[in-house]
């Protein structure tokens, strides 16, 4: 299995999905290949964590 080259969906830089990545995307089940280079895929876990703890749920601001 080559190395692919990928271009990422939020940034549009190319990026290397390499072969021992692919096979770990294998073994762990996942079925479709990164959409976002790995820059972005931090900065959107980031994003996630970040909201998470602003929100009602974890007493973030109340109304």
């Amino acid at each position: 299995m080559p190395d692919k080259i990928i271009i990422c969906k939020d940034c549009g830089k190319e990026f290397v999905f390499t072969e021992g990545e692919q096979n770990f995307y294998k073994e762990m089940g996942f079925e479709n290949d990164p959409q976002r280079c790995p820059e972005c895929r931090k900065a959107r876990k980031q994003q996630k964590r970040n909201s998470k703890f602003g929100s009602r749920r974890f007493g973030g601001d109340r109304i």
